[in-house]
């Protein structure tokens, strides 16, 4: 594994000690180093050291370009140019462009990609079902954005531990078991039927035993019972109880293996499991003067959190009824996720419309002590998934729409597309692909949009070949594939000495960039912007296809370049798909 820093930060460097060399009291200035329209890269930074300085722009940025030498000694500059008030416009050469892109495709499936600097453990909380109800469109963004930012964090080194913090504990349990209790049979088959029959059994149970809850006073008496029951460890209610537990997991796996999403049994860690910290929890927040006992309640309170009459509005970590919320339960997973797990950072891959709370949780664990200087917790908050009509998407009955559902839609789309455009694919081949289209279509639609803004599920536009979407990127891959096997015995090679086309240059720029793309997204925790990266990079491959013949090309040294422009490109799709979770099919 060889890191391979990119040509920007090699300029940047480049410049930054041309710029000390030049001026030795710029101590350690920025160049401010950006893409630009005029040249590969634009420096912007002498300005303000010029006005520091209280010299002229120009001429600090003339003496800048004589320290970095004319022509260039190591080959990296073709040019460097003084334009504007104080600008430079800089210019790699094209031996540069390809030297770094064949030491990229020499290092294997990281092409290049550095590890980060100070890698720790992350513990992630995403993928949070409730056990007995069926996952609807409000359960797709936080499986998604959360598996995307896994393989993104652990692609660049950091120590990933899974949380799924299932809805499994609460009052609703008592009536369910409860009604169980009295309809033993209605759960048979529990360990071995699918997820939809598994699905259809606890909603009839949940359907059943909330009739008799409202209906039937002594069944509601029982119910409750039955809670404190539940929350005391009854080993008959707890066996029974578990069976929801088993039931659900078999329609959760079915559900994310559809939505191809790993979620492995030992990674679900639900509210149960927290359940004999919370008296401790409480404790320890009351004795440390952290929590206070108001109206019989243990709250925390903040000087910044009000209710609509103006008063203050507690974080309540324990009911006046002895009862646990939310709270407690959140507060307790943090001292196992820092305590045991030992990890630097929490993240909560939660819905933004729950902020407050986490903002109070995250506030009260600091003032306990368990979040410190050293371990941070964050929300990523993600918006709401909207109909075409902007408003939150729900069926044309009213009601919230089944995540099942709109993955099987989109699949039959994606799949009506890949038979039209398939030419030697059997049957089997078009399911397939029409799976691996139609779920990258969902993913990407909800990837590329920044995780904090609601976007609109329009599944027309998702599986479009057309536009900025995961069909599109799919097929420049399947595309260039293509060509690959058609290259035949004629293999991709790098040629340092070979001059670039423009539309050839701008590809290998970009191809350079992905290190750095990888490492911006990993660090703050941004799906969308290597959903971007690669978009701009099909695009670009796109141009490069339409101005550059690659197996006609003029000379067979021009062939195997373009080659392996199309094969690093390939790789590097390929891969960034990956991270986001997205399957690259070979053939489409």
């Amino acid at each position: 594994m060889a890191s391979v820093p990119s040509l920007a930060s090699t300029v940047h460097q480049r410049l930054a000690d041309a710029l000390t060399a030049a001026v030795p009291d710029a101590g350690s200035a920025d160049p401010l180093l950006r893409r630009s329209d005029r040249a590969d890269f634009q420096a912007n930074g002498i300005l303000a050291l010029a006005k520091k300085l209280k010299g002229n722009p120009r001429e600090l940025a003339g003496k800048v370009t004589d320290s970095l030498g004319s022509p260039d000694p190591a080959g990296l500059l073709a040019d460097v140019e003084v334009s504007g008030p104080g600008f430079l416009n800089i210019t790699v050469t094209d031996r540069a462009i390809t030297e770094n892109l064949a030491a990229r495709a020499a290092d294997g499936e990281r092409l290049g990609v550095p590890l980060a600097e100070h890698a720790g453990t992350t513990v992630i909380d995403y993928a949070q079902p409730n056990v007995a109800k069926e996952m609807h469109v409000g359960h797709l963004r936080n499986s998604v954005i959360g598996d995307a930012v896994v393989q993104i964090l652990e692609f660049t080194g950091e120590r990933i531990i899974r949380r799924h913090h299932i809805g499994d504990w609460g009052t609703q349990f008592g009536m369910l078991v409860q009604y169980l209790v009295e309809h033993p049979s209605e759960l048979d088959h529990s360990g071995s039927a699918d997820g939809e029959t598994a699905m259809s059994s606890l909603n009839h149970v949940y359907k059943a035993s909330k009739v008799l809850f409202d209906s039937d006073e002594e069944f509601k008496t029982r119910a409750r019972r039955r809670v404190v029951d539940l929350q005391a460890g009854d080993p008959e209610t707890l066996a029974i109880w578990q069976k929801f537990v088993d039931e659900s997991k078999i329609y959760f796996y079915s559900v994310f293996d559809k939505l191809d999403v790993a979620i492995r049994d030992e990674d679900i860690v639900g509210e149960s499991g927290y359940n004999d910290m919370l008296a401790e929890t409480c404790r320890m927040l009351e004795e440390s003067g952290v929590a206070v006992r108001s109206n019989g309640a243990l709250c925390v309170f903040f000087d910044d959190v009000k209710g609509p009459d103006g008063q203050p509005s507690p974080l309540i970590v324990q009911k006046s009824d002895g009862g646990f919320g939310y709270a407690a339960t959140d507060l307790s997973a943090i001292r196992d996720r820092v305590f045991n797990l030992k990890a630097d950072t929490l993240l909560y891959v939660v819905d933004a419309r729950q902020s407050l709370h986490f903002k109070m949780v995250f506030e009260t664990a600091r003032r306990a002590g368990w979040l410190t200087e050293n371990v941070r917790a964050v929300q990523l908050g993600f918006g709401t998934v909207l109909g075409k009509d902007g408003k939150p998407f729900k069926t044309r009955e009213g009601e919230t729409v089944r995540l099942i559902d709109l993955l099987d839609e989109a699949i039959e789309r994606a799949s009506t597309i890949v038979r039209e455009k398939a030419q030697d694919l059997s049957e089997e081949e078009i399911a397939e692909r029409g799976a691996q289209v139609g779920i990258g279509a969902v993913k990407y639609a909800d990837l590329s949009t920044s995780a904090t803004r609601d976007y609109k599920f329009d599944l027309d536009q998702m599986v479009s070949l057309n536009g900025d979407t995961s069909v599109y990127l799919q097929y420049a891959y399947a595309r260039i594939q293509s060509i690959l096997r058609k290259a035949g015995e004629v293999a991709p090679r790098a040629h340092t000495d070979m001059e670039l086309t423009p539309a050839e240059r701008a590809l290998g720029l970009h191809l350079d960039g992905f290190g750095e793309t990888v490492g911006e997204v990993a660090r703050e925790y941004a799906p969308h912007k290597l959903a971007a990266y690669l978009y701009q990079l099909a695009s670009l491959y796109t141009t490069f296809y339409d101005k550059c013949p690659v197996l006609k090309a003029d000379t067979p040294a021009q062939v195997e370049n373009r080659l392996f422009l199309c094969d690093l490109t390939a790789r590097t799709l390929h891969q960034g798909m990956a991270l986001l979770g997205i399957r690259t099919p070979e053939r489409l």
